[in-house]
């Protein structure tokens, strides 16, 4: 709820304000001498309350508690709150309220009124615990502020490490996956020398997309297309004829932004577990995209062959792609997958 020190700071003097004001609703209909005198003795109070609660919230609890001194804390706190309970019982009389125009200065009991210890005992008590009150609330809050940004900063480099990953990952394929469609190249140059020229262009808008587009926090979705169509073409031609790739991509794409490499790791366990030589393979890739979430999907034919276990389709790969969907998104996606006899399934959906 209250993210910043600001909006904490914005909330405490709020509530003070409110709590000062108080003793004027409470005696506006007497402006009596003796009205005066009480509300002037309730502010008293308060600010002698409010005065505890700044040095408990910017002093004894960022220097004592949150440095492990919580003897020397809670030593000082309780000399605090009896110090505030008897003066606040030396501002206010003890007994009911006087008439108007009867009133004593504060502090002053009247002569003619008989010591009684039950009132004075009520008094310091009601003291103590409002003042135990006021202790508790500031330290209360002040833990919470501090939970929320160690939970924030552990949060931010979570995500500084799932960038470093990622960026790790990227350097690691990209040279064997160079390597190897180069060669795929010179093979078509002979053979085919127009799909040579278009393998080319192909590689170049990939190189392209992995040294500067993916150093980015977000790229448009038009060149996450991009990059996956000279992917799949680029990986099609390292596979023969018996390897069935569609992909389902809508003709006109919104301007929406997205992390790089989103789905790159999706297509990659794909064609991974999803060939399988000489055995008729096939891999599927749809993606559909409206004005509120993006929806992938991923099949791939699935061989179960022997010696091979069926945790190899999910594996660490997964996994990781779970922990950066969660960290990317938190609660704004979904991820399905769907473990078949002779199919593996991804159904991926974010909220835009």
């Amino acid at each position: 709820m209250f993210k910043t020190r600001k909006a904490f700071l914005l909330l405490y003097a709020i509530i003070w304000v409110l709590v000062l004001l108080s003793p004027y609703f409470r005696y506006m209909q007497d402006f009596s001498p003796n009205g005066w005198s009480r509300m002037i003795g309730d502010w008293t109070s308060l600010f002698l309350l409010l005065m505890l609660f700044l040095i408990n919230l910017f002093v004894l609890v960022p220097r004592l508690l949150f440095n492990d001194k919580r003897s020397q804390y809670f030593v000082i706190v309780g000399a605090m709150i009896f110090a505030v309970a008897v003066i606040s019982l030396i501002i206010h009389p003890i007994g009911p309220p006087q008439p108007p125009g009867m009133a004593n200065p504060p502090g002053e009991i009247q002569p003619d009124r008989p010591f009684e210890l039950l009132p004075l005992l009520g008094t310091i008590l009601n003291n103590l615990i409002t003042a135990l009150l006021i202790i508790g609330s500031s330290t209360a809050l002040e833990l919470e502020y501090k939970w929320r940004s160690e939970q924030k900063l552990r949060k931010d480099e979570e995500k500084e490490h799932l960038k470093t990953n990622l960026a790790l990952l990227r350097h690691q394929v990209s040279p064997h996956f160079l390597m190897n469609t180069l060669n795929n190249i010179h093979s078509l140059v002979e053979i085919d020398s127009a799909k040579a020229q278009d393998a080319i262009e192909r590689l170049s808008t990939l190189m392209r997309y992995l040294l500067y587009d993916s150093a980015q926090n977000s790229i448009e979705l038009k060149k996450e297309v991009e990059f996956i169509n000279s992917f799949i073409s680029l990986m099609q031609l390292r596979h023969s004829d018996e390897v069935e790739v569609k992909v389902v991509i809508p003709e006109q794409i919104p301007a929406t932004r997205i992390p790089p490499m989103l789905f790159i790791s999706l297509l990659e366990n794909a064609f991974k577990h999803g060939v399988s030589y000489p055995l008729k393979s096939y891999i599927y890739f749809e993606l559909q995209v409206n004005e509120t979430s993006l929806n992938c999907v991923i099949k791939n034919s699935k061989h179960n062959l022997p010696g091979k276990s069926q945790g190899e389709y999910s594996g660490i790969g997964l996994e990781n792609i779970k922990k950066s969907l969660k960290l990317l998104y938190e609660d704004d996606f979904r991820l399905d997958i769907q473990d078949m006899e002779n199919e593996f399934e991804v159904n991926l959906t974010i909220l835009l």
